[in-house]
């Protein structure tokens, strides 16, 4: 049993020296905290979160996307689809245009003209990670991450 001498070793433990190492709960949730450290450092040159950043990219290679198809897309909830577009509308990054009962997302000239950086900050977020894992390990590790996640809906 590992014993805590003070509040400041908590953060020091290493994940696989905790006594829930072995929950896959624990386990995924330290892993998706870490991941997200690292992405949000990663995009933190675009001035987006990854969230928004992904559904940017999404608009910019598919202008006119639907709402619906960005929350398949990126495995998020509509209404959390609804909250990133509205915060890339104040940002004046995309349009949301209206035909009846149908929305579309449309990447803005100013939108756009982040794509470049964008695709730098994800190249980042990559080489970042493939300091840690190679590029066979992570494509390994995604790919079993993706089958789970599929297996689990």
């Amino acid at each position: 049993m590992v014993i805590i001498k003070s509040f400041t070793e908590l953060w020091l433990m290493k994940t696989s020296e905790s006594r829930y190492c072995r929950c896959m709960y624990f386990s995924a949730n330290a892993l998706a905290r870490k991941i997200e450290k690292l992405a949000n450092e990663s995009w933190k040159e675009a001035g987006l979160s990854p969230s928004h950043a992904y559904l940017l990219m999404a608009a910019i290679e598919e202008p006119g996307i639907q709402p619906g198809a960005l929350a398949d897309e990126l495995q998020l909830t509509p209404s959390t689809v609804t909250r990133l577009i509205e915060k890339l509308e104040e940002k004046k990054l995309v349009v949301r245009t209206t035909e009846g009962k149908i929305a579309n997302v449309y990447p803005t000239p100013k939108g756009k003209a982040l794509l470049p950086t964008l695709k730098q900050c994800l190249d980042h977020f990559y080489k970042k990670f493939s300091n840690v894992l190679s590029k066979e390990e992570s494509s390994k590790l995604i790919l079993n991450m993706n089958k789970l996640a599929d297996k689990l809906e």
